[in-house]
């Protein structure tokens, strides 16, 4: 994996826990912020396509609960019907 070095500004206590939490786990500061970036890092990335776009038909909108349950009663009716093949 290839590194590339920034400089960033923290406040001093949550590079205390950082530390606290290097120590505990034997790892090294940086690795619990590398690990934190990436997860910051996860949590806003925005996908090029919907997580079920090629799992479910749809209308091409958004599912509401109500169709989101109607599509998941059909699929298990289908899974559970005698006969069928999936």
């Amino acid at each position: 994996m290839s590194l590339k070095r920034t400089n960033v500004y923290a406040d001093p206590e949550d590079l205390a826990i950082i530390k606290e939490a290097a120590r505990r786990r034997g790892v090294s500061e940086a690795e619990i912020i590398r690990q934190g970036i990436h997860l910051a890092a996860m949590a806003h990335r925005v996908w090029d396509e919907p997580l079920f776009s090629r799992t479910f038909e749809g209308p091409g909108r958004t599912l509401d609960r109500g169709d989101v349950r109607e599509a998941v009663a059909d699929a298990v009716h289908r899974e559970t019907k005698p006969g069928t093949d999936t």
